[in-house]
């Protein structure tokens, strides 16, 4: 199944992030990806939004088309979740798919303040974080609870996963704590150094 259509009429952002996936707090740099899942009804979409600091995934959505609204509906879920700075402190990076390239995406980055960045063609290595994210997934859920029968039952387990992977899941990366604990001793540290002042 091929999900990165590149539309090479578009303008396309620079790539602000170099395949340097680390940040030094939550809200500086999100990565992007959808992957798909083959069910008895047809092939169902699966999109990420996720926080690199943490490695959090701050918006998902499931759908059985990869249009635009669908990646779209997880950068909402996002941007509502997290309700980023704003003056392009955030830089949103993803793939060349179609999708992230649109009108309509890119406007609501704009309109959001959030700094765009893409990565090359046919590359899994420009946007690797969240390629190791699509690949937990697809390992920990759909090749270990399938076969599926339709999108409400991908769409459930996706939720229960995405509950246990925020919060109880040990990442190495991260010190082997779960992202919402990590999140957490990052604000606990920031709000002491605050009062230190």
């Amino acid at each position: 199944v091929i999900t990165t259509r590149p539309d090479t009429a578009r303008p396309c952002p620079d790539d602000r992030v170099n395949r340097q996936f680390r940040a030094e707090s939550p809200n500086q740099l999100w990565v992007s990806d959808f992957t798909y899942v083959q069910t008895w009804n047809g092939m169902v979409y699966v999109a990420f939004v996720i926080d690199v600091f943490a490695r959090r995934i701050v918006g998902w959505k499931v759908s059985t088309s990869m249009t635009t609204q669908f990646v779209l509906d997880a950068l909402e879920q996002a941007i509502w979740q997290r309700k980023p700075a704003g003056n392009k402190a955030l830089i949103h990076h993803s793939d060349r798919g179609s999708q992230y390239l649109s009108i309509r995406y890119t406007e609501r980055l704009a309109l959001a303040d959030i700094d765009a960045s893409v990565g090359t063609v046919g590359d899994s290595y420009d946007n690797a974080l969240a390629e190791t994210i699509n690949g937990l997934y697809k390992a920990e859920v759909i090749h270990h609870l399938g076969p599926w029968k339709s999108m409400a039952q991908v769409e459930w387990e996706t939720l229960k996963w995405v509950d246990w992977y925020n919060n109880r899941r040990l990442l190495a990366p991260i010190g082997y704590r779960p992202p919402a604990e990590a999140e957490r001793a990052f604000y606990e540290d920031q709000s002491g150094l605050d009062i230190a002042a």
